[in-house]
């Protein structure tokens, strides 16, 4: 089953390459399920911005784990940034939101 076919709260998913990877990659994510970790993020920020570790303590996925989806779903015009906020460690991260949300 492709993702792009597949939504979340009315989102559509997908999975994604990097620009740099080779066409046969790029074949592959057309064709791969939705990520797990992508649909958990989503459903996370519906209940509203958070920045990485906000996300991570919702999802139960590891900072390193949302930081790379995120970047993947940035790509793909679903999330956007929103400012900032603090992180669990009490410093400075980048706050996330579904992409058009106000």
């Amino acid at each position: 089953m492709s993702g792009y076919g597949l939504h979340v709260d009315g989102l559509p998913l997908f999975a994604a390459a990097r620009r740099t990877d080779p066409p046969t990659s790029h074949a592959a994510a057309a064709r791969a399920p939705v990520s797990e970790h992508c649909r958990r993020i989503l459903e996370a920020l519906v209940a509203g911005p958070a920045g990485q570790s906000g996300i991570a303590e919702r999802t139960g996925l590891t900072v390193a784990q949302v930081s790379k989806r995120l970047c993947e779903l940035r790509r793909g015009g679903l999330v956007e940034r929103d400012g900032e906020t603090r992180s669990a460690s009490g410093g400075r991260e980048a706050r996330y939101r579904i992409a058009g949300a106000v």
